[in-house]
């Protein structure tokens, strides 16, 4: 950071670390421990949109790189592709809910390949879903990947867009040894309908 940056108070983004998305499985463990919230088998990376040919090639290219990972027992698409009403883009990976391991090495896999082809500035998150059996709420570990921080999303069950900040508050607290957690609240963004919540 030079002198300019801080008389001027910029400073520099952090380095994105997609290895730290392998903390997941570990707070997997504490969360299911902790609150009763167990993995539900789905995640999802959300980018900008790419488009034309870029796109469809990064369709082939994530769909290749996913495939070669597929056995025949997961069945089904191994990946799908969806636009938000911000015009973001979605991609939706699914492992068995006992596997979190493979399902964040999928969610890497992607991070990275978006990352070496080009696409690392419009990168914005992948995120984790997880239910409660006992009263099936909804909650996400989200991974900024720009901050390369974590922060949980939980939407208060029955629609609408409202969140459950002490749920989200008492995750952060369990979570703080298992992960590295976003310290400013007010990145916390919501992820409403997001595909894998």
């Amino acid at each position: 950071m030079g002198f300019w940056d801080a008389v001027l108070g910029r400073s520099k983004p952090v380095r994105p670390d997609l290895d730290r998305l392998f903390g997941l499985p570990g707070a997997a463990v504490t969360l299911e421990a902790g609150a009763g919230f167990t993995p539900t088998g789905l995640g999802s990376v959300c980018f900008a949109s790419v488009e034309g040919g870029a796109f469809a090639q990064l369709r082939r290219d994530v769909s290749e790189l996913l495939d070669s990972d597929t056995d025949t027992e997961r069945g089904g698409v191994p990946v799908e592709f969806s636009r938000d009403g911000y015009g973001y883009t979605w991609l939706l990976a699914r492992q068995p809910p006992d596997d979190v391991a493979a399902l964040v090495n999928d969610l890497h896999a992607v991070n990275t390949l978006l990352q070496d082809g080009g696409f690392g500035p419009q990168l914005l998150c992948s995120l984790l879903g997880f239910r409660n059996a006992a009263d099936g709420r909804s909650l996400a570990l989200v991974y900024l990947y720009k901050r390369g921080t974590f922060y949980p999303f939980a939407p208060l069950p029955g629609g609408g867009e409202k969140r459950d900040n002490g749920l989200e508050l008492q995750v952060r607290a369990m979570l703080g040894d298992d992960l590295r957690i976003e310290e400013d609240l007010s990145r916390w963004f919501p992820v409403w309908g997001a595909p894998g919540l």
